[in-house]
């Protein structure tokens, strides 16, 4: 039945992705509730639903109306359990169109793959969702399992108003299993389950050295200019081997799978003479160990460049927490770090913070006994219990609300899906077997007497 219906989970992925719903300030939000609407639309023409809204809640922290969130609910009878499928509808900006090989917005098959911003992150995740409860109403009518489909509006932007919808929605969000959507497999014949997540604290970081820009020739060698400072303080967050310098940053200690330089430079695209960064096992350093990234500045660009000392510059940075330590804690520790080194005296300020917990997986319960079964079946090959170097904040803020539910973290995409790049794309047989294995894990949940 999931090949059956997969055409029409591919034409309908593909109107989604056509909506340009980016949840980042300064974009157009009309595209993020034209986005919903679509989600919601979906979701009600499934039929299993009692109740489908579009929800939009303030930001704790300022007030401002968040982004729409679809949340539909179907009751559990007669003692089944109940599973809350999550995933976000919203997505990252496409940046320079230049580099798609094809429009992002416009999705395009391309062998196997369908390319588009969303086609993997997350709007597939909608879709598997989706796809999945076709399936299932296709051999069972009228189903006994619960089913909460929560499709969030502003993943992509820090899920700021998420804290408020789980407040004022609680009870309709409440389930035994949650699984969320928004992951990855081993490889493209390889399904897995994702235990362990870092953490994230992402933040501008203003460096400012003059009241107004000087003649660089005049006053270069004397003065500071900003760009200097800023350079000369990001340069101190690493090691001369490109692990994190920041003293009081902690990592986690876990096996991985194996995994090779090879592998790593075929799936990141690591130009020939460039070596890998960090210290002990790879994948180690990129699902346990913590990193600092700058993803961005603002400063004059090439083309108009003058002669001038910059006075002021702000540069994005983005870290990750190694599981075991809290954000707060490694806020503070890299806080102290750029007080310690700023250089020349430079003011400097951080704004806009965005935040979440690291997290790790129990992987003891029913739910991913029955998940990992469903996967081995669809794949036909043994799962992978994996780490993952990303983040998903707002799972802890589930935990915290809900903390006898059982997490399962899934996803469609492989190591080639480029999720946030140019050319994101979905590799179409997994986005085949990732509706069997949720097909077949609500078929499980339908038939388990115990909640």
């Amino acid at each position: 039945m999931v090949a059956a219906g997969l055409p029409a989970a591919i034409a309908d992925l593909s109107e989604l992705v056509r909506i340009p719903s980016v949840s980042w300030e300064g974009f157009d939000h009309d595209h993020v509730a034209a986005s919903a609407a679509a989600v919601a639309a979906l979701a009600t023409g499934t039929g299993v639903f009692d109740e489908v809204e579009i929800v939009r809640h303030p930001i704790p922290a300022t007030g401002q109306l968040g982004l729409p969130a679809v949340i539909a609910t179907r009751a559990a009878k007669n003692g089944r359990p109940t599973v809350l499928l999550y995933a976000h509808h919203d997505v990252q900006p496409p940046g320079q169109e230049a580099d798609w090989d094809s429009a992002p917005y416009e999705p395009t098959l391309r062998g196997e793959r369908l390319y588009g911003r969303g086609a993997a992150d997350d709007k597939a995740g909608v879709m598997a969702h989706i796809g999945a409860i076709r399936a299932l109403l296709s051999v069972e009518s009228d189903p006994d399992v619960g089913i909460v489909l929560f499709a969030e509006g502003e993943e992509e932007f820090g899920s700021r108003s998420l804290p408020a919808i789980l407040e004022a929605h609680h009870d309709k969000l409440a389930a035994d299993a949650i699984v969320v959507a928004d992951s990855g497999n081993w490889d493209l014949e390889t399904p897995a389950l994702t235990v362990g997540l870092r953490g994230a604290v992402a933040f501008n970081l203003r460096i400012s050295t003059l009241d107004h820009a000087s003649h660089s020739g005049q006053f270069g060698g004397a003065v500071p200019d900003a760009m200097l400072a800023a350079i000369r303080l990001c340069a101190t967050f690493w090691n001369p081997d490109g692990s994190v310098a920041v003293a009081g940053l902690h990592s986690h200690a876990a096996d991985t799978p194996e995994y090779g330089e090879q592998q790593l430079r075929d799936e990141t695209g690591l130009l020939e003479g460039v070596t890998p960064i960090g210290s002990g096992d790879l994948l180690s350093r990129t699902w346990y160990q913590p990193s600092i990234t700058v993803t961005g500045i603002d400063a004059p660009s090439v083309k108009n460049a003058s002669n001038t000392l910059i006075p002021s510059v702000r540069v994005r940075v983005s870290a990750r927490v190694a599981p075991g330590q809290t954000w707060q804690d490694y806020f503070a520790a890299l806080e102290a770090h750029i007080a310690a080194h700023v250089p020349h005296g430079a003011r400097w300020q951080i704004e806009d913070i965005d935040s979440g917990q690291p997290f790790l997986v129990d992987t003891s319960g029913w739910a991913a006994g029955d998940a990992l079964e469903a996967m081995h079946e669809a794949f036909g090959k043994e799962p992978v219990l994996m780490g993952s170097g990303g983040s998903i904040p707002f799972i802890a803020d589930l935990v915290t609300r809900y903390p006898s539910a059982q997490i399962l973290i899934t996803g469609v995409e492989d190591p080639d899906a480029r999720a946030h790049s140019p050319n994101e794309s979905l590799h179409l047989p997994t986005f085949e077997h990732a509706i069997l294995t949720e097909a077949l894990l609500l078929s499980r949940l339908n038939a388990r007497s115990e909640a």
